[in-house]
């Protein structure tokens, strides 16, 4: 990948941390906090994990068109996570295509990303199922939308926004920022894992540890590609799978917490 090699001086170095720090505390890093406390105060509370229950996407209104609304601020939010790294990127000189958003091609990045969502989301679901049996995850539920219109339309955004704000920020940002700092690419690429691993906390430890190994796998796979789309394909394919397969046949099967 063709960036600025040139060392940095005192004050360049310092701005890029501070432009990190304020980056994960408006984003992810709040977020690996915030789960953290969550899985302390569910490991506090009367009972296992899995008697405990998180939704991923939940009714934020009684009213449906108050609901919507509520759920696509959500996703642009997320979009927004994802546009401000690429923004600050950009003003240093690196724009979306040396980070790996290059126009995708079916070959070099469909097929791929299909095949890191089956590599990382069925190894996954039996890491979640085998967790929670041995209560070390809460009970995920993937949606709890109310039966709207716009329902299934809505978990397929977001699952996309997901996919977009955690790789674009998580991987092409973080790791492109701390190899400008010097860092090794092991160094960067276990920060990313962690970074992944830590906001996935309050799913518990099974959750936590998941992620974290899919960090270390498509942050290695973009460090050795430098292609960003199998990533977005593969996340927001395992996420759609989730959260819509959740929906369709939570209520119908016996082995699905």
């Amino acid at each position: 990948m063709s960036v600025t090699t040139e060392p940095l001086d005192a004050r360049e170095r310092r701005g890029i941390q501070l432009e990190i720090l304020i980056v994960l505390i408006v984003t992810f890093g709040l977020s690996g906090l915030s789960a953290a406390i969550s899985l302390v105060e569910a490991q506090l509370s009367p009972g296992s994990l899995a008697d405990q229950t998180i939704a991923l996407n939940r009714s934020a209104s009684t009213i449906s068109l108050i609901d919507l609304c509520y759920q696509l601020l959500r996703i642009l939010r997320l979009c927004g996570w994802a546009a401000l790294g690429l923004y600050l990127l950009w003003r240093s000189g690196i724009g979306p295509r040396l980070v790996g958003l290059a126009r995708p091609v079916l070959r070099g990045d469909v097929v791929p990303g299909l095949g890191l969502a089956a590599l990382i989301g069925l190894p996954g679901l039996a890491l979640y199922l085998g967790a929670h049996a041995l209560g070390l995850n809460v009970t995920i539920a993937a949606s709890a939308l109310a039966d709207h219109w716009w329902r299934f339309p809505t978990l397929v955004l977001a699952a996309i926004a997901n996919a977009v704000a955690e790789e674009v920020l998580v991987v092409g940002y973080l790791i492109t920022r701390l190899r400008r700092l010097g860092w090794s690419e092991n160094a960067s690429l276990a920060a990313s894992a962690v970074l992944r691993g830590s906001y996935h906390l309050y799913q518990g430890l099974g959750g936590g540890v998941g992620n974290l190994v899919m960090g270390l796998v498509f942050g290695r796979y973009w460090q050795r590609t430098n292609r960003l789309w199998p990533l977005l394909i593969a996340h927001a394919t395992i996420d759609v799978v989730a959260y819509i397969g959740y929906a369709l046949i939570h209520d119908h099967v016996g082995w699905l917490p």
